[in-house]
C-alpha cells in the first residue's frame, strides 16, 4: 500500500465513491489510482480503481469504459479478477474489483530476479488461459504485463503453487476498435509491451495480446523486457521495426529450442503468431524441456534404488491369469538339514538329486502288526489236522467192498448202472455250497431203510 500524498484533485483517504468508503491506496500509475476500499453496503474489502479525472471528461472514452467494463464483468474464469461494480459517480470512473492479497509479477521480479523457467511457465499458461476467454468473448486486453498479473498469496508456498489473477479488464476494447491515441496525448497500454499493431493505430485481436504476453515472459524469465530503451520513441521504434533479440542470448541455461517459439511470439505481424495464447504457452513448456513446466518427483537415492530393483528381482509378481513357470535348477546346493530328535519313516532316496538325510540315532518305533479280515467267499478254511482225519474217514468208511451190493435207500457208486428191475432212486440233494460240513465221528454209520 502506497503512503504517497494524494495529488491534487484526486480523492482522499476517508473519502466516499459509489457507497465505497477510501482505506488507502494500493498503487498509482498515469491513467488511474487503485485504492483499498470497503464497500459499505455488502460489507467487504474491494479494490476500487479510480481513473484520471481528464479521462473521464473525455466523452468518448467514458462511453466506451462503462461499456467495456460491464461486458469485462460478464467473464467468468478463475484467473481473471471478478469485477463486481464499473460506472461513474460524481463525474469520476471506477471499477470496483476483488481484492487480491499479495504481490503482482513485476514485484516478484524486482525482489527476487528472473524466475526459473518452470515458475514462468506455469504463471503464462494460466494468463494466457485468461486471455483466451476474454478473447472469446470478444474483448482484447491491451495492457497485458507483469504489473497486471497478481499473485494471490492464499495460495501459499512457492514456486508451482502460484495462483495469478490478471487485472485491469476494466480498460479492454472490442476488437473492432482501433488503438488511437487519446484526447490526453497517451496510450492505452505500455509501451514496453505494447504490440506494433496498437503503435501503428491498427485494428486489434487476440494476437495483440499474444505479443504484449510474450514480452512479459521475455522479462520474467532474463528479468527485462525484450527492447529495454531510455527514451520513449527508441522503445516505440524497436516494437515497430527492431529483430527481437535471442532469449538465450541473456538466458544460456535455457533450451536452444526457446528462441524459435519466442520468435514466433513477438513477430510483427500478427498472422506470423500463434493462433491462441494458450498455443504459445504449450510451445513454450515443450521447449523449455521436461520437468520445467511442471514440478518433478524428488529422486530416488542409490541404495534405495538397489534395494528396490533387488525386491523386484528377487520375488516378481506374474499378471493375472498367467499359470505358475517351473523353477529352475540352480548351481547352488541346498543347505545341509541339522539332524532331529523326531523320528521318522525311512524313506528310500529318489533316484537322482541330493544325497538323502542321514537317518536319526534314535531307533524308529514298532509298527503294529495289522489284522487282515478272511475273503468274503467260501467256508472258513479247515485246520490241516482235521482236513486229515476227515480223509481217512471217508476212505475207511465211505466206501464199500467190490462186490457188496449198497444197502438199501443208497444210491450206487458213481458210474454204476442199477440192478435190472430196479427203480433208480432220486437223485439225492445236493447240500448248498455255504453249508455247514458235519463233523467226524468215531461210530460206523447206521444203515437207514429196510434190510
Amino acid at each position: 500500500m502506497s503512503d504517497e500524498a494524494p495529488v491534487p484533485g484526486e480523492l482522499a483517504i476517508g473519502d466516499h465513491l459509489a457507497g465505497y468508503r477510501l482505506d488507502g491506496v494500493i498503487a498509482r500509475g498515469g491513467m488511474a489510482v487503485v485504492y483499498r476500499a470497503f464497500d459499505e453496503r455488502l460489507g467487504r474489502s474491494v479494490a476500487l480503481k479510480v481513473l484520471a479525472a481528464p479521462l473521464a471528461r473525455d466523452e468518448a472514452f467514458r462511453q466506451r469504459f462503462i461499456r467495456e467494463s460491464r461486458v469485462a464483468a460478464s467473464v467468468d474464469h478463475p484467473n481473471i479478477v471478478p469485477i463486481f461494480e464499473a460506472g461513474e459517480a460524481g463525474g469520476v470512473l471506477f471499477i470496483a474489483m476483488r481484492l487480491v492479497q499479495g504481490r503482482d509479477v513485476l514485484a516478484i521480479l524486482q525482489q527476487e530476479g528472473r524466475l526459473p523457467a518452470g515458475r514462468a511457465c506455469h504463471i503464462v499458461t494460466q494468463v494466457a488461459a485468461a486471455l483466451d476467454a476474454a478473447h472469446a468473448q470478444g474483448l482484447v486486453h491491451r495492457d497485458v504485463k507483469p504489473a497486471n498479473m497478481l499473485r494471490d498469496a492464499a495460495a501459499g508456498g512457492e514456486d508451482y503453487s502460484d495462483h495469478i489473477y490478471l487485472s485491469d479488464f476494466g480498460l479492454s476494447k472490442r476488437w473492432s476498435s482501433s488503438s488511437q491515441l487519446t484526447s490526453v496525448g497517451e496510450f492505452l497500454g505500455t509501451m514496453d509491451y505494447v504490440s506494433p499493431e496498437q503503435i501503428e493505430g491498427h485494428p486489434v485481436d487476440g494476437r495483440a495480446d499474444q505479443y504484449a504476453l510474450a514480452c512479459s515472459t521475455f522479462e520474467m524469465l532474463t528479468g527485462a523486457p525484450p527492447f529495454k530503451q531510455d527514451e520513449t520513441m527508441a522503445i516505440m521504434w524497436a516494437q515497430v521495426s527492431a529483430t527481437p533479440p535471442a532469449l538465450t542470448s541473456r538466458r544460456p541455461d535455457l533450451p536452444a529450442a526457446v528462441d524459435p517459439v519466442m520468435a514466433k511470439a513477438l513477430a510483427k505481424q500478427p498472422d506470423e503468431r500463434y493462433r491462441t495464447c494458450l498455443e504459445f504457452a504449450s510451445a513454450l513448456r515443450r521447449a523449455c524441456g521436461p520437468g520445467r513446466g511442471s514440478p518433478e518427483p524428488p529422486p530416488v537415492p542409490p541404495h534405495e534404488r538397489t534395494e528396490m530393483i533387488g525386491a523386484v528381482a528377487a520375488d516378481p509378481l506374474p499378471p493375472a491369469g498367467t499359470p505358475p513357470s517351473p523353477v529352475r535348477p540352480t548351481s547352488v546346493p541346498p543347505p545341509p538339514v541339522p539332524p532331529t530328535s523326531v523320528p521318522s519313516a525311512s524313506v528310500p532316496p529318489p533316484a537322482e538329486g541330493p544325497p538323502p538325510v542321514p537317518s536319526a540315532s534314535v531307533p524308529p518305533l514298532p509298527v503294529p502288526p495289522t489284522s487282515v479280515p478272511p475273503p468274503a467267499e467260501g467256508p472258513p478254511p479247515v485246520p490241516p489236522h482235521e482236513r486229515t482225519e476227515m480223509i481217512g474217514a471217508v476212505a475207511a468208511d465211505s466206501v464199500p467192498p467190490a462186490g457188496t451190493a449198497p444197502p438199501a435207500g443208497t444210491a450206487p457208486p458213481a458210474g454204476t448202472a442199477p440192478p435190472a428191475g430196479t427203480a433208480s432212486p432220486p437223485p439225492a440233494e445236493t447240500p448248498p455250497p455255504d453249508a455247514p460240513r458235519p463233523a467226524p465221528s468215531d461210530s460206523p454209520p447206521q444203515p437207514t431203510g429196510a434190510p
